[in-house]
Order: structure tokens, then C-alpha cells, then sequence
């Protein structure tokens, strides 16, 4: 049966239907006319279609309209329910029935609509309880003809209500950023936390393509997305290097990243909507993890060098192997200076000096350092040079080639004597029993970043390690 009924008006509820049991078809129109036809088939469509429950009552009380999802719910179907005078008996046990009527058919003569809940009786004897809403429904003369009810299950409302205030409270307070990410891959929906991350308004950013947002990881992010769309959400975080572009320049950041695939609920089969995005900023814990990571990486060199050149039976050998461990992860070259004439006392240091070259690395193919100086030859150091700043104060010097063009930073390592692909240099002084006895210095290429105040610490104890076994070799030569 509909989940109408067929006779009376189609678009009004009201005391002036025809007899609820009378013929179908009857309509405030001519018998049998194809628009009222019409007109009920599509209220009943309607009706059935709708994901709540409805129930309407007249002015009297009596049951006119019933639609499937209430048929779901409770089990009695149209054709037990229209037509019956309330819920008396059938739908709600005795000792509430006066109750419920008396607070639905409050809603004829109340303005706006009404929300109670109470149990209902399911036709197997069960009860449901229920969340309604009930409003008055008004005839042609504008006074109350009547009161339609949409009702459902509690829990699904509350499970409706949790989805709701969940979307509201990770668009408004969530401590990570969301982002709603459409099927162009655009940002459609953006949080506070994600706008700020990104370093613009909430308006500013949407429907902006993520190339104009981020200056570096946007492909690994598209490809993420696209993946998602596709594919699903992955199984588990994912962790995205991007750089992010502020008033103060670039930023580079971290982002443990969330997917999830957004589906339509309406469609039959699921149609993509696009992509939640969440992530959290871990960039503070990502470089402690990679500290933490170099950090070992060099203790665990300097051990090693330690084992390998207590088996070197000539000191000298022992400072090269120290500086070949060194270079690894550290260095593309480096090289070794004695100062010409033996050590200098600090009491000396304001005297000009001269450094003759010990041990250098190969330039071109990798290999062991060479070992030289054995003319006693001073190495053509210009004035200012980076190794004699540092032989003077005693301390390590960072030099860098910047933002010079190609050729001019060739020009730039090559008047130093050094490789002429080097762009950042870091000079340690070699310090024994209180004397400076020459400069260590590592070099970078273009490859990699500048010597940071990390890296000079690493430095100054490799710099320890190679001047006390130089200390050892003039001792042994002097004898």
C-alpha cells in the first residue's frame, strides 16, 4: 500500500478529506483526473523515499499518512497503521498513550516544530525509543488541519549528531591540520590549525592549486592524494618534507599525513568527493631523530679511527686515518697542515706563520689520503687564507663560497688551493700540550649545505685526534 492515502488533497492535510476507508482515487479534483492521480503517486514517491520515518495525524487524531522507513522501524505496516486513532493500543503501551498523544497533538496550536522522545512499540512486542519532530500542519483557511510526525531511532540520531559535532570540532578546535581536498585536488575546506601551517586565511587558500601554497613537496603530495582517490586510505601515516612560503622565506617542514577517501552517502555505488587530509607538524622531533642519528653515526666513526690507528705503528699514518674516517657523511675532501718549523708556543702565535702540507685526499677518484710535505715546502696561503686565521686565533674558521655563479666560485676555491669544486670549508686548529701545530681542513662541494656549529664541534674532535698523533710524531723525530 502507499505510504499515503489516496484519497482526500495530496498537498494538505485536513478535516475536509473524503472518508479514510472510501474508494482510491477520490480527490478534491474531478474523479479519476490524471493530475490527482499524479499528484498522490508523487507524495507517496516522496514519502517512501525519505531516509526518516513520517507519520501525519488530522485535526482528530487519526493516522493518514505512514511511510516505509516507519514501517521499518516499528514493523506495522500502511495498511495497519492509517486510519487508526493515535498510538493507543498498537504503537505505545496503555499507561503512555495519553501522553504521547497529548504531546504530539500539542504541536497543532504550538508555532515552529516540537522534539520529545518515547518508546514506541514495535509490532513484535519490542520498543524502540525514538526522537521526534512534530509540527502543525495548516489547511487552505490557514488554521490547523492536523500534525505531521518525522521520527527516528535515538541511536542513529545520536550517531548522526556525534558525526556532526565531530566535523565541527576538527574544522574549528582540532590541535592538527584538516584539510577537505577536492577531486581537482584543491583545498575546499580548510581548518584554523592547517591555514596557519600553511601561512594564509582559512578564504585565502581554497580552491588555490597546492603548487601556489607550497614551494617544494607539492608532487609527493599530489601523488599521495591522487593515490587516495584511487586506491584508498593508506595503512598508515605517511611522512611529507615540504617547504612552506612565509614573509620570511621559505620554511622547511615535516607533515605526518593522515588520508582518508570521501564518498557520497547519497549515491547508489561510491562516488569520490575527495580527500580528508590531516597532518601534524613533527619537524622539532623529525631533525632531533636525525641529531640523534648523526650523532651516532660519528661517535661510532671516531671509535672506529681510534681501533685503526692504535694499530698504525708511524703516527703520521695515524693522523690519515683519522681524517679518512672523518670524511665519511662529512666531507668530500680534506686535507693537513703542519706549521713550517715545528710548533708554535702561544706566546709566539702574534708572529706571521707558514703551513706546509702533510697529508691531503684524492680530488678525483676516492682512496686513502696522500701523504707529502717532505720537502718542507710552505704551501702558498694569500694573506687572510681561512687555515691562517684559525692558526691565529686558535680557534676553527667556516669559509663559504655563496651565492657566486659557477665559474666565480671555481675561481673563488682555486685561489685558496683548493679543489676548484669546493663551496664551504671548515679549518680546525691542531692543538697539542698547549702549542698550535698546524690546521685540518674539510671541504664540501656544491652537493651538500654549509658547515653548521655542529659540524665544527665534530671537526674540533677529529682536529684533537690527528694533533696528538703529530704531537707523537715530531716527539719521535726529535729523539
Amino acid at each position: 500500500m502507499s505510504a499515503s492515502r489516496r484519497s482526500g488533497t495530496t498537498d494538505e492535510l485536513g478535516p475536509d478529506e473524503p472518508e479514510r476507508d472510501g474508494p482510491e482515487g477520490s480527490s478534491a479534483g474531478p474523479a479519476g483526473s490524471e493530475g490527482s492521480a499524479g499528484g498522490s503517486d508523487l507524495l507517496a514517491a516522496l514519502l517512501d523515499g525519505m531516509d526518516a520515518a513520517l507519520c501525519a495525524f488530522d485535526a482528530d487524531g487519526v493516522v493518514t499518512h505512514w511511510n516505509r522507513e516507519a514501517e521499518r522501524i516499528l514493523g506495522w505496516s500502511a495498511d495497519e497503521a492509517v486510519g487508526r486513532h493515535g498510538f493507543a493500543g498498537w504503537a505505545v503501551r496503555a499507561a503512555d498513550a495519553e501522553e504521547v498523544e497529548a504531546r504530539l497533538m500539542s504541536a497543532m496550536h504550538a508555532p515552529g516544530r516540537q522534539v520529545h522522545e518515547f518508546a514506541l512499540l514495535t509490532k513484535d512486542g519490542g520498543r524502540v525509543l525514538v526522537r521526534t519532530q512534530s509540527a502543525a500542519v495548516r489547511g487552505p483557511d490557514g488554521k490547523p488541519a492536523g500534525v505531521y510526525c518525522a521520527f527516528s531511532e535515538v541511536h542513529a540520531q545520536i550517531d548522526l549528531e556525534r558525526s556532526i559535532a565531530l566535523s565541527e570540532a576538527l574544522f574549528e578546535d582540532a590541535s592538527w591540520g584538516v584539510v577537505l581536498v577536492d577531486a581537482d585536488l584543491r583545498p575546499a575546506v580548510v581548518n584554523a590549525h592547517a591555514a596557519r601551517a600553511l601561512g594564509i586565511g582559512r578564504t585565502s587558500v581554497l580552491g588555490r592549486p597546492l603548487g601556489e601554497l607550497l614551494a617544494q613537496g607539492v608532487e609527493e603530495l599530489e601523488s599521495a592524494l591522487t593515490h587516495v582517490l584511487a586506491e584508498g586510505a593508506p595503512p598508515a601515516p605517511a611522512e611529507v618534507w615540504v617547504s612552506v612560503r612565509t614573509p620570511e622565506g621559505e620554511r622547511r617542514r615535516c607533515w605526518r599525513c593522515g588520508f582518508v577517501r570521501l564518498a557520497s552517502p547519497l549515491a547508489e555505488e561510491p562516488v569520490p568527493l575527495g580527500v580528508g587530509w590531516l597532518f601534524q607538524d613533527v619537524t622539532a622531533a623529525k631533525q632531533g631523530e636525525q641529531e640523534a642519528a648523526l650523532l651516532r653515526f660519528r661517535t661510532n666513526q671516531l671509535h672506529r679511527a681510534a681501533r685503526a690507528a692504535a694499530e698504525c705503528e708511524d703516527p703520521v699514518e695515524a693522523a690519515t686515518v683519522h681524517l679518512d674516517f672523518a670524511l665519511a657523511g662529512f666531507a668530500d675532501h680534506a686535507l693537513i697542515d703542519r706549521v713550517a718549523g715545528g710548533a708554535v708556543a702561544d706566546a709566539d702565535s702574534a708572529d706571521p706563520v707558514r703551513l706546509v702540507r702533510v697529508a691531503v685526499t684524492p680530488s678525483g677518484a676516492p682512496g686513502p689520503s696522500l701523504l707529502g710535505g717532505e720537502a718542507g715546502l710552505p704551501v702558498r696561503y694569500a694573506e687572510g687564507h681561512p687555515a691562517l686565521q684559525c692558526v691565529a686565533r686558535a680557534g676553527s674558521v667556516r669559509a663559504d663560497a655563496g651565492n657566486l655563479p659557477a665559474e666565480r666560485a671555481r675561481e673563488w676555491a682555486v685561489g685558496r688551493q683548493w679543489p676548484a669544486d669546493v663551496v664551504h670549508a671548515l679549518c680546525a686548529v691542531l692543538r697539542s700540550r698547549g702549542r698550535t701545530l698546524g690546521v685540518v681542513t674539510f671541504l664540501r662541494g656544491a652537493g651538500r649545505s654549509a658547515f653548521e656549529r655542529g659540524d665544527a664541534v665534530y671537526g674540533e674532535d677529529v682536529a684533537v685526534r690527528i694533533a696528538s698523533a703529530l704531537d707523537l710524531a715530531g716527539a719521535l723525530d726529535s729523539e
